[in-house]
């Protein structure tokens, strides 16, 4: 490490220790009381892992963790008349959650688990020492530790320093750490996403060695961390963390799958490249307009999985050429079953599968070509999703051609603005036929039934096509296609 690197760590050394001391000093009516009543019971209180890790960040959320020397049913006993809410959902683990003035706590008993390495959760034995604590922890910047007491700060795995460099490294081996429990495996790119940290070469090789074994932990469990992977800051360095050491062939193999295919318009290294490249467009577009929106996981999954088609469906064509013919109606299928599979809740999936199935659409545009009939159908079959719609679309355009870049964006500007008009004169959120089930009805002089659904749908298909009806207007088109279905309606 050379004279300039070393000034660099210990200047973020010293801001970390700076935000510590604002952090703590921020939490420390809470912090100072637990721990005051832990030690009149001759008990221990550490603020401990992820907790230390934000507060050396400056973003220590209210979510609080900490570790004691005392046991559940004792913790139990400390929390009586001072906690607003007492929880023993995770006690069997030795964790006793606690809420007070707007803060969850979490309180857990030193643990000094031993893993079978087959299934994902240890056998909890409970430990004596937070040495023994913090080794059995997944990265040494979660293995730090402050005695609340007496403000000990407690590192002996070089936490700080780790936090320093931004690298990600375990307290004891990778190989021992990753057999005791693979999810932490996709936790390190996790945390590459979330924190910007890099992992430390023999994180990436034991990480590359025992991919596979990512395959012990439940689907519910590899979502979550994917989920929280994706809402980082930086979820492109996450995925690419994960596809280079074989990670996502198990969680999601349609990611690696599309180095296969090359990008029809030839710009690109490969279409795995570009869906990267739209991610971090959509992300940049999710906030232009309202910067204090939440991270969008619907958008995010739709733009990097947006493209898992086209493998199955490349073609080469004569003169040299690619072409990807329905890649869109694949790539939707694709989707909604990898969501599945990985237990994603029904609207994310129907949300994302829908949006991969719309992505292309625009591009049948052109220069304008459309008729109002055919962006009313386009509004509609997006429904709620048009905004996600749009950013998707935007962020698609990836072509290093300035000229070309240009032209698509001022055709979305133009249909955008379309889009709008015709929404100001017919209102397109809610496009319903001109006529409801009750008058359908009552002018065919028929029962409820499938009939009066066939009617409806086809009046909600001219209302799309031509726009709103005189009331005069719908009733002759009800009757004219009764006619054809060889209804004779009463005059």
């Amino acid at each position: 490490m050379n004279e300039a690197e070393r000034t660099s760590d210990q200047g973020r050394l010293t801001r970390a220790k700076r935000n510590a001391v604002a952090e703590l000093l921020r939490i420390s009516p809470i912090a100072d009381e637990l721990a005051a009543r832990f030690a009149d019971r001759g008990h221990r209180l550490y603020l401990v892992g992820g907790s230390v890790r934000d507060a050396l960040l400056g973003r220590l959320s209210p979510d609080l963790d900490f570790t004691t020397d005392a046991r559940p049913q004792q913790v139990q006993r400390v929390l009586a008349g001072w906690a607003e809410a007492v929880w023993d959902t995770g006690i069997e683990f030795g964790t006793v959650g606690a809420a007070r003035h707007g803060n969850t706590l979490e309180i857990t008993t030193f643990r000094a688990e031993s893993y079978d390495r087959v299934r994902r959760h240890p056998e909890v034995a409970f430990g004596d020492t937070i040495e023994g604590d913090l080794v059995r922890r997944d990265f040494t910047v979660n293995a730090m530790a402050i005695e609340l007491s007496t403000k000990t700060f407690v590192d002996p795995h070089n936490g700080l320093e780790a936090l320093a460099q931004r690298t990600l490294d375990t307290p004891a081996t990778p190989e021992e750490s990753f057999a005791d429990d693979p999810l932490r495996m996709l936790r390190a790119a996790r945390f590459v996403a979330q924190l910007g940290f890099e992992p430390a070469p023999r994180v990436v090789a034991a990480m590359t060695d025992m991919s596979g074994e990512i395959a012990r932990i439940t689907a519910e469990r590899v979502q979550a961390e994917l989920s929280k992977l994706l809402l980082g800051i930086a979820p492109r360095r996450g995925i690419e963390l994960m596809v280079d050491t074989g990670l996502a062939d198990q969680v999601l193999p349609e990611v690696p799958g599309m180095r296969l295919a090359i990008d029809e318009h030839h710009q690109h290294k490969d279409v795995y490249q570009h869906s990267l490249t739209v991610l971090d467009q959509a992300i940049d577009l999710e906030t232009t307009h309202e910067p204090k929106l939440e991270p969008d996981l619907v958008l995010r999954l739709a733009a990097l999985l947006h493209d898992i088609g086209k493998p199955a469906t490349r073609r080469f064509e004569p003169g040299g050429g690619v072409s990807f013919h329905h890649h869109e109606v694949v790539g939707a299928k694709l989707a909604r079953k990898r969501l599945r599979a990985l237990r994603y809740p029904k609207d994310v999936v129907s949300d994302v599968s829908q949006l991969v199935f719309l992505h292309l659409r625009f591009h049948g545009y052109g220069k304008g070509e459309w008729t109002d009939s055919a962006v009313r159908r386009y509004v509609t079959d997006a429904g709620p999703l048009l905004p996600r719609l749009h950013k998707l679309v935007r962020a698609d355009s990836t072509t290093r051609n300035k000229r070309k870049a240009i032209a698509l964006q001022r055709a979305y500007d133009d249909l955008e603005q379309r889009i709008a008009r015709i929404e100001q004169e017919e209102d397109l959120a809610r496009v319903r036929p001109d006529l409801d089930g009750n008058e359908i009805m009552r002018i065919l002089g028929i029962e409820p039934g499938p009939l009066v659904g066939k009617a409806w749908k086809h009046l909600k298909e001219v209302r799309l096509d031509r726009g709103p009806l005189e009331h005069d207007e719908a009733v002759a088109e009800l009757r004219s296609w009764a006619a054809e279905q060889g209804i004779e309606p009463p005059r």
